[in-house]
């Protein structure tokens, strides 16, 4: 736990830069996947003061995005991404999610995409449901033969868009989205978790203390190696109090 959500985020973004840093320095290139929610405002603005990340090395991509929202809408993802980071630091390559119609052409374009390297770190958040990514309770699998899927949001998860202020109705709020899955995901080497607020309080306790399973989808983020979890105190369970960053093991 740190002292605010703006501390924890400078710490997260410590870590997602160092871990940057090391693998620039092996293989002169970088992958990372970023999540878009206000739960990444203060990683992300910390992220772009890092120094000495060459930038112009690293492909960036995104978690998931909206089905039906055009490319330049406000809310979707890829416009977050590039209004809070991609336009600071200038990712040499940067691939957003862009799905039309079911979605489907587009998860598995994206797909072949991720499988075109190991991803070395990804940028998430956890959900008042225990979602990561769109990763619901009920569409959530982890051992998923997909990389990139086509889910239908659960309501708590539409709910939770417009408890963000990122949506006025739950009706606004788009009923599919393209996800890449939880074992895509874990694959990474890193893996960097930020979460702020009270309403997320419940999703991190059962996360770090509930039984591990699909029933809250970030449990799975146990059973990484080398998996962090950065919480201001609104999000930080009474049965964990600690003033350092949590390493999930």
């Amino acid at each position: 736990m740190h002292a605010s959500a703006d501390e924890a985020g400078r710490a997260a973004a410590s870590v997602v830069a160092a871990a940057l840093r090391r693998r620039l320095a092996r293989a002169g290139e970088a992958r990372v996947v970023f999540a878009a929610a206000p739960s990444q405002d203060a990683v992300l603005h910390a992220l772009r003061a890092e120094p000495d990340i060459d930038w112009s090395a690293v492909t960036a991509f995104q978690m998931d995005e909206y089905v039906g929202l055009g490319d330049e809408h406000p809310q979707a993802f890829g416009t977050y991404l590039d209004d809070h980071i991609y336009g600071a630091v200038r990712p040499g390559r940067v691939h957003k999610m862009r799905p039309a119609g079911s979605g489907q052409a587009e998860a598995d374009r994206y797909a072949a995409l991720l499988a075109q390297a190991p991803i070395d770190v990804v940028c998430l958040g956890i959900g008042e449901n225990g979602h990561i990514a769109f990763n619901d309770p009920g569409t959530a699998d982890f051992e998923d033969p997909l990389a990139v899927k086509v889910v239908e949001l659960d309501h708590a998860s539409r709910v939770q868009q417009v408890n963000d202020g990122c949506f006025a109705t739950v009706d606004e709020v788009p009923t599919h989205a393209v996800t890449v899955t939880v074992p895509a995901l874990l694959a990474a080497a890193t893996v960097v978790g930020s979460v702020s607020g009270t309403r997320k309080r419940d999703a991190v306790r059962r996360s770090l203390f509930g039984a591990i399973g699909t029933d809250c989808p970030a449990s799975a983020l146990r059973g990484h190696p080398n998996g962090w979890l950065f919480l201001d105190p609104d999000a930080t369970p009474d049965e964990f109090m600690s003033v350092d960053p949590v390493k999930v093991e």
